[in-house]
């Protein structure tokens, strides 16, 4: 095996990595938390320094994380070991891998649960139940989902088989093979949806919200807001960036001329940022007409995406098929997230001597359990609170976005930035630009970690 193969195998292309690492960035929250937040924080104002914040916070990262993982080649926590060892500094950072596998483990095991949502509604949607069915009885639907155990185990289970069966069946023919299907997929019913939204009545109303610059809209939390999207919206700190980086080889072999070809991170994590960046776009254009067509409020949230969505789609020409094609776009954004982040904690298991399916069953399992905690928070255990005044899928989401991300984020960009020999992340990034790499670095090593150090604070206290 050649040092530059990763003991879990290798994408087979530059585009194998590119659809995966997007894979791992788009998710539900592109599809309705950035929208919203766009529009209530001036529009085309917020759109603009989110852009800056990516430039300046989200790219520099994943660029450090690609880098880290494609040098270590293995699992976060080993990656992190191997490298504190050739800067000759104390192996402890290896807990910066561990911390992002955790993560990664928490964040999946109530993911799924809103993930096993969106499965069920791409039945309710198809079946036409909700056909001119009032919001009172959209709503009932939901919460009728949410009241019922054994159903959202059910969809939990479902989704959450789905996703380990992927991982189970390795690199190429479980991760490569899931998204080079689901990600044309997931942009090719984007743009559809989008094109349907610019034919609805509501298009223009639509455009001003999401894209009219309103500075007067825009203060000291827009900007936090933002900063905290073009973090959190990369899918970075939780390892599943830096685990498919390990994926990544240093050159690939160009089917035209037979010549190895050297694959750029710079260039290669500006295509991932711009992808995840339309994707968001598109997405708004896809909803707010639909919402804004129908008078709904555009502000509700997670609610947004079960409650005044399929009620407006249900209550349009060809809505069960719309609808329909709108959950399966819900559930492969969810996919491909939950493939990502499931990742690390099995590859960990794997460089332990286990067998993949062995090690995809063990980290599913234990997700399952855990999982389950999660979706009782919405019936039988609603009162029962794991932290201060929130219920155990609320302190999983607390804990995870609020604490455990930003600070894997910080670290990564201290250890890439200040810890990494300097000579090994120059050769794996291998900028051809060295004006260019400089600004990186100082941007990595400086701006970064205060930022980080902001998003993290305003997560933690706000």
């Amino acid at each position: 095996m050649s040092k530059d193969t990763a003991p879990h195998g290798a994408w087979t292309s530059r585009w194998a990595f590119i659809l995966a690492a997007t894979g791992s960035a788009v998710g539900l929250g592109n599809i309705w938390r950035f929208p919203y937040i766009a529009g209530e924080n001036g529009g085309g104002a917020f759109v603009l320094v989110y852009l800056v914040c990516v430039l300046l916070i989200g790219i520099p990262i994943m660029m450090a994380e690609v880098a880290i993982g494609r040098r270590g080649g293995m699992s976060p926590a080993n990656t992190m070991r191997k490298l504190a060892r050739q800067a000759g500094v104390s192996q402890r950072w290896s807990g910066v891998g561990y911390l992002g596998a955790l993560t990664g483990f928490l964040i999946l095991s109530f993911y799924s649960v809103v993930g096993g949502w969106a499965l069920y509604y791409i039945w309710v949607m198809a079946s036409g139940s909700l056909a001119s069915a009032g919001d009172e009885a959209v709503r009932a639907t939901f919460e009728s989902l949410q009241a019922n155990p054994g159903l959202m185990l059910l969809c939990h289970s479902i989704f959450l088989v789905a996703t380990m069966a992927f991982i189970a069946r390795g690199v190429n023919k479980g991760l490569e093979a899931g998204v080079r299907v689901m990600m044309p997929a997931l942009f090719l019913l984007l743009v559809i949806l989008a094109v349907y939204g610019v034919t609805r009545p509501g298009f223009s109303e639509a455009m001003q919200f999401l894209f009219v610059f309103d500075w007067s809209k825009f203060n000291g939390q827009s900007l936090l807001a933002a900063m905290g999207q073009a973090f959190f919206s990369l899918s970075l700190g939780m390892g599943a960036i830096m685990a498919y980086g390990a994926y990544v080889p240093k050159n690939i072999q160009d089917k035209r001329t037979g010549k190895l070809v050297p694959i750029s991170i710079a260039s290669t994590v500006l295509i991932v940022a711009a992808l995840d960046v339309v994707t968001s776009l598109l997405s708004g254009v896809a909803i707010f007409p639909v919402v804004f067509s129908n008078e709904l409020d555009p502000t509700e949230g997670a609610g947004l995406l079960f409650v005044t969505l399929p009620y407006a789609l249900a209550n349009m020409p060809m809505g069960a098929l719309i609808g329909a094609m709108f959950f399966l776009l819900v559930l492969f954004a969810g996919l491909t997230s939950s493939i990502s982040i499931g990742e690390p904690a099995v590859a960990w298991l794997v460089e332990k001597g286990n067998s993949r399916v062995k090690a995809a069953t063990i980290i599913g399992a234990l997700t399952w359990v855990l999982g389950v905690g999660s979706l009782l928070s919405f019936n039988v255990m609603s009162s029962v609170n794991i932290l201060p005044g929130l219920n155990f899928f609320e302190s999983m989401d607390y804990v995870t976005s609020n604490i455990m991300l930003p600070l894997g984020g910080l670290l990564i960009a201290i250890f890439a930035g200040w810890v990494m020999r300097e000579t090994h992340i120059r050769k794996e990034l291998d900028m051809k630009n060295f004006r260019l790499y400089l600004g990186w670095r100082v941007v990595l090593r400086i701006f970064v970690p205060l930022m980080m150090i902001i998003i993290f604070w305003n997560e933690l206290f706000s």
